[in-house]
């Protein structure tokens, strides 16, 4: 599969800027900084987005996350390890990442 590099063309860099817009409401919401990290966490995986993904979960395991919720995150539905918010906010991002 290929895939284009965010940072070689001008709609891509177009792109990027505006997956950092949007990533600014969650940043800037009042939802713990953990939480934050579970939702990129599950917009990336749904995205299907490696680097994305790779930065989130590295960010949130630096915040203090254990390795048995980041590994939980995708079947989180099925999982004991999230609070009711946490789960909330889980769904609130599936529903708004599969807008399309």
């Amino acid at each position: 599969m290929t895939r284009f590099a965010l940072y070689e063309n001008e709609i891509a860099a177009k792109f990027s800027k505006r997956i950092v817009t949007a990533a600014r409401v969650i940043d800037d919401s009042s939802l713990p900084k953990a939480t934050q990290e579970l939702v990129k966490i599950r917009a990336s995986q749904i995205n299907n987005c490696g680097m994305c993904l790779d930065m989130h979960t590295k960010d949130a395991a630096h915040a203090g996350e254990t390795p048995v919720r980041l590994a939980m995150i995708a079947a989180w539905r099925e999982s004991t390890v999230f609070t009711d918010p946490e789960r909330a906010a889980l769904a609130l991002t599936e529903e708004g990442t599969r807008l399309a």
